[in-house]
């Protein structure tokens, strides 16, 4: 279980390492958000990007927590179990909308999603 924390926080870490990018201007445009904006996202976007980060980042700490990576969680303890799957629903999620992207650099986030759920499955399981 924590092999698998620990996998999920790094996997999502570099996701949101990409939406900081994307947030700051990073010519990424065509690896997220559907493609559609090839080179630097357009303002809106540029949010989305950085709210996405901080949502993200809210995934990791739950993740950890769960666990128990960390002590200090966001949630009740009795409530992370529930939250974790949660967390697994969303990047399942995830993946199923990468892999049905029109951009093919988008589609390669989805084994990334995919990993990414799989190690919080792991966590919420155990």
């Amino acid at each position: 279980m924590t092999i698998a924390g620990i996998a999920g926080i790094a996997l999502i870490g570099g996701v949101i390492l990409f939406q900081i990018g994307l947030a700051l201007g990073a010519p990424w445009g065509a690896a997220a958000w559907g493609g559609q904006n090839p080179g630097r996202l357009p303002s809106g976007l540029r949010i989305a990007s950085a709210v996405s980060a901080l949502v993200l980042a809210l995934l990791a700490w739950i993740l950890a927590a769960a666990a128990g990576l960390i002590s200090m969680s966001p949630l009740p303890p009795s409530w992370l179990g529930l939250a974790t799957w949660v967390v697994t629903a969303y990047f399942t999620l995830g993946a199923i909308m990468n892999l049905i992207s029109r951009s093919p650099l988008e589609r390669w986030w989805a084994p990334v999603a995919l990993a990414t759920a799989v190690c919080c499955a792991i966590v919420a399981a155990g």
